[in-house]
């Protein structure tokens, strides 16, 4: 099912691809295999769900947006797919998922991020999302960030 190669392949890219211009080819180059074994490889363990989750992780900060919050709403079960489908189709949401309520002190099932130049670009994108996804008849709490952690997959140990 995996085999060793595999083990390195994972150990090479937990980190991030290298940005270069074909990234598989370096991570070829440092396996000793052909760019097209490290894409068929990682096809392969994603689709055996051994890599749950291929993504680019954006550091906004860089890139001038300098607020940030996530936006929590307490969403009826029942709707939470339509509802999450709504959201996701505005350009000022990068993230959304579900997570389970936690009794009434913590009510809220449903999450997004929202990325802004400043503060008020994002109070404002909210508002549009709220009115254009009908949310504002949900209890819902904007959340800002007030830390930048450092942004990355996840890390896992190599095969003993």
């Amino acid at each position: 099912m995996i085999d060793d190669l595999d083990y390195q392949l994972l150990a090479a890219v937990q980190q991030g691809l290298p940005i270069v211009a074909r990234p598989y080819l370096q991570i070829a180059g440092q396996l000793g295999i052909d760019e097209q074994q490290v894409i068929e490889r990682l096809a392969r363990l994603k689709n055996q769900a051994l890599i749950k989750r291929w993504g680019v992780v954006v550091k906004h900060r860089p890139l001038g947006y300098r607020a940030n919050a996530m936006i929590v709403i307490a969403v009826p079960m029942v709707l939470i797919d339509r509802i999450a489908a709504k959201i996701i189709q505005h350009s000022c949401v990068n993230l959304c998922y579900q997570r389970p309520q936690q009794g009434e002190r913590w009510p809220y099932n449903l999450y997004c991020m929202i990325h802004g130049k400043d503060r008020d670009t994002v109070l404002q994108q909210w508002a549009e999302l709220q009115q254009a996804c009908e949310l504002s008849q949900y209890r819902s709490e904007i959340l800002f960030s007030r830390r930048c952690f450092k942004q990355r997959g996840a890390i896992y140990q190599p095969k003993s």
